[in-house]
């Protein structure tokens, strides 16, 4: 069968080079710049806009290039016959969405309702420690952050902001003397593209955007530190209007809210997008108590459901998923472990209250993966929940 003249990428340099605007050599295997520098040197794919059943499930098992086998580890491969379909995705967004795009706000502006949130100067110190491992795994192709599901890594179901993210921050594995400035300059385009072209794309495409933004960010922060400050603040005002637009998609599903079992489709973007956007707030978190500016409690975000179960998360069929939801929805008949819920408990609440809300967390807590317990011990020690 003759295939069409534009069925593959026309573009004439790598995704670095392009991204630094330099001249690509397009050397077999790696351009002389890429090989130079030590960078992945990766072109972009074109995505089969309505992939057949047998060609999902023959490049099903095969990870993106960016990705180092090793992330199997941390990320299980979903098996090649359960075929995802991310479309027709019945989400809807239970908070105000436009608060998370005015969050940088509030610690300069007094808001009524907030809440001051200080952290311990040992959890401060925590949360940075975790996050750099997130990076430095990601960025070392050892594993990607807690908040990206395994199908997102998988080359059937990539998502062009993310696979372009996960090649990108490679070229901080083993910087050239002196060649952070210009890896920085390479992520900030980036995430400046993103944030120019995030308002034009689909719901998988923002969520992809998003996640992208936030590691763009969280790579920044760690990697690069004083040297990013200028540029920095403005990116969190970018991620966290991205964050707003894929929150805006929808943050549950409307089975949640039913109390009945969603897809498995639509249960991997809302878990996906909850996490990502509880591992910004921390990152935001961080970066104010750095300058030793007021934290505010993300108020914004009451109702959401806190991280779900290891088994949920890391199921690798959809039978094995739907499965462990059965279950899930017997052992939570009075609605999911909120996030509120590790919040510091009304003033209102009694003694039975104050019982019954550690029963459930003690509940979740028997369930959650090394993302949650993490969450766990930055509430507990900050409010004393």
């Amino acid at each position: 069968m003759k295939l069409n003249r534009y069925s593959t990428t026309r573009q004439k340099s790598c995704v670095p080079c392009s991204l630094a605007k330099a001249k690509c050599d397009r050397g077999v295997g790696c351009c002389t710049r890429c090989s130079q520098r030590g960078m992945s040197c990766t072109y972009p794919q074109a995505a089969p806009s309505e992939p057949s059943r047998a060609a999902a499930n023959d490049h099903s098992n095969v990870a993106l290039s960016s990705v180092s086998p090793a992330s199997a580890i941390s990320s299980p491969q979903i098996e090649c016959q359960d075929v995802l379909h991310f479309s027709n995705l019945e989400l809807f967004c239970p908070i105000n969405a436009d608060a998370i795009s005015n969050r940088w706000l509030n610690s300069y502006l007094t808001i009524p309702g907030q809440t001051l949130k200080n952290y311990p100067p040992t959890i401060t110190a925590l949360i940075r420690r975790i996050l750099k491992s997130y990076v430095d795994a990601t960025v070392r192709g050892r594993g990607v952050p807690p908040f990206l599901h395994s199908s997102q890594t998988m080359a059937a179901y990539a998502q062009a902001p993310l696979s372009t993210c996960l090649t990108l921050i490679r070229i901080f594995e083993k910087p050239l003397p002196g060649g952070e400035t210009a890896a920085m300059e390479v992520l900030q385009r980036a995430l400046d593209a993103l944030y120019e072209g995030h308002e034009t794309y689909d719901d998988m495409m923002q969520l992809a955007a998003f996640q992208a933004c936030l590691i763009y960010s969280m790579v920044l922060f760690v990697k690069v530190g004083q040297a990013s400050v200028p540029f920095f603040r403005q990116a969190i005002i970018e991620l966290q209007k991205v964050a707003c637009s894929s929150s805006r998609q929808g943050l549950m599903c409307l089975a949640e809210q039913q109390r009945t079992r969603p897809t498995w489709e639509s249960w991997i973007v809302v878990e996906s997008k909850r996490r990502a956007l509880f591992t910004m707030y921390m990152l935001d978190s961080l970066l104010l108590a750095q300058d030793d500016l007021p934290t505010m409690l993300g108020i914004e975000l009451h109702g959401l459901p806190a991280p779900a179960s290891k088994m949920l998360w890391r199921a690798q069929t959809r039978g094995e998923w739907e499965a462990e939801y059965n279950i899930h929805l017997v052992d939570w008949p009075d609605g999911d472990f909120r996030i509120d819920e590790l919040w510091p408990a009304p003033e209102d609440l009694d003694e039975a209250g104050i019982h019954a809300r550690r029963v459930r967390s003690e509940r979740w807590l028997e369930s959650v993966d090394e993302y949650g317990t993490f969450m766990y011990a930055v509430t507990s020690c900050t409010h004393g929940t």
